[in-house]
């Protein structure tokens, strides 16, 4: 079945500035591995099946991450960051 949603273009301006948003809260912390991968799959705009599609994941696996009670791999966590020019790593935890 063919996807017929009618995506509106986006502005080259506004995809930069989500993505530096993004990145922005990334390094402050401000986002569980749930919400980053969430934001990387809207900023995409794509939907859930097909942003687990195209990282080569399965959609049951996406959505256990997005909603906090997945488990995975780092392998995992690589291929769905990789799109955005990041990797899996240590980094301290934000001071709330």
């Amino acid at each position: 079945m063919a996807d017929k949603r009618v995506r509106k273009p986006v502005d080259p301006a506004v995809a930069t500035a989500r993505r530096e948003a993004f990145y922005n809260a990334a390094i402050r912390g401000q986002l569980d591995v749930g919400q980053a991968v969430a934001a990387m799959r809207k900023i995409s705009r794509l939907t859930q099946a097909e942003f687990a599609a195209h990282r080569g994941i399965s959609v049951q696996a996406l959505r256990q991450i997005e909603s906090g009670k997945g488990n995975p791999t780092v392998e995992t966590l690589d291929k769905i960051a990789s799109i955005f020019g990041l990797q899996v790593g240590f980094v301290p935890r934000s001071r709330a």
